[in-house]
């Protein structure tokens, strides 16, 4: 063998032993940093929250959630990779982090492949479709009628460019033949709140971000972006029985890692992580705001995560999609 081949062979053995080492040590007195791509009370958020409430009881470590929105979650993803590969950065990679963005943003501050590591999918969620109190539209049918007879001038509110609340009004504009405006916000509370005064005509979201403003009357639902109804919205109907063929968008999210990272910390951060899934609380908290546990291996994300960029990919082209 060459000496340059046994040279590097010799680097990569002391390489994983001292990862293994490091390993065995994790977690050490040091918290753990779960960095989130999106505001405070949203779906990610309030899912990074509560697995960090577990991990923490089961790690015997603080797990500190930081909120980094913005820029389509590359900031928040560009921190994760960038970050030292020791297990104590973690991120909350989501559809638009790991599969959106690669068709949306030409030159991204970090490569999905290259420079994260899957560590487990946590859930999926649809969106929902809603409206202001007082729009004159009580369907879906009623709202692309109302927006044709005033082009241009609904305004519709997202969590951000490039996130599926966008690009879920994207489709929607691409296969009814309307316009309106879009207006990204920082995030889909902040969005919401203004759909709720009035300042914006409507919106889509993820489920549970919404369902409290929909069970309180402060907005109203015309369709769910899933295939089938939601349990929790049993007389609101898809986007296909809406009318609107082929629309399905279900978001999801999972945990991933500097790329690097231990593989005995990330086989240990997969099995806590599904074993919270798999938990009859945590499937009943789900159940309650319709979100669904996935879990699985971290190979399993990984072939998740190159479906949908695959799928999202094509999304984008054919409805040509473009940052604001």
């Amino acid at each position: 063998m060459p000496k340059f081949q046994t040279r590097r062979a010799l680097l990569l053995a002391v390489a994983a032993l001292a990862g293994t080492a490091m390993a065995a040590d994790w977690p050490a007195a040091q918290p753990i940093k779960l960095v989130v791509p999106s505001s405070a009370g949203g779906t990610p958020d309030q899912t990074s929250r509560k697995l960090a409430y577990y991990l923490q009881d089961k790690l015997k470590q603080s797990v500190i959630v930081e909120n980094r929105p913005g820029a389509a979650g590359t900031i928040a993803m560009q921190a994760v990779a960038t970050a030292k590969p020791d297990g104590y950065t973690l991120g909350f990679g989501n559809i638009v982090t790991m599969a959106i963005n690669r068709g949306l943003i030409a030159r991204m501050p970090y490569d999905p492949d290259k420079d994260l590591v899957p560590v487990a999918v946590l859930s999926q969620v649809p969106n929902v479709l809603v409206v202001r109190q007082g729009l004159p539209a009580a369907s879906v049918r009623e709202l692309i009628l109302y927006a044709k007879s005033q082009p241009g001038r609904l305004a519709m509110g997202s969590g951000g460019n490039g996130t599926t609340s966008h690009l879920s009004g994207e489709i929607l504009k691409e296969k009814a033949g309307i316009s309106f405006n879009h207006i990204p916000y920082r995030g889909a509370p902040q969005a919401q709140t203004d759909l709720v005064g009035g300042q914006i005509d409507f919106m889509f979201d993820n489920l549970p971000s919404m369902l409290g403003a929909i069970q309180s009357n402060k907005v109203r639902a015309l369709a769910v972006t899933s295939k089938r109804r939601s349990a929790l919205l049993p007389n609101v109907p898809t986007m296909e029985e809406a009318g609107i063929a082929g629309f399905e968008v279900v978001a999801w999210g999972g945990i991933v890692a500097p790329a690097g990272t231990p593989r005995p910390v990330v086989l240990r951060l997969n099995r806590e992580i599904n074993n919270w899934l798999q938990a009859p609380a945590t499937k009943a908290e789900f159940a309650q705001v319709g979100q669904v546990a996935l879990g699985g291996t971290p190979e399993f994300f990984k072939t998740h995560i190159d479906s949908e960029a695959k799928k999202w990919g094509e999304v984008i082209r054919n409805a040509g999609v473009k940052l604001d």
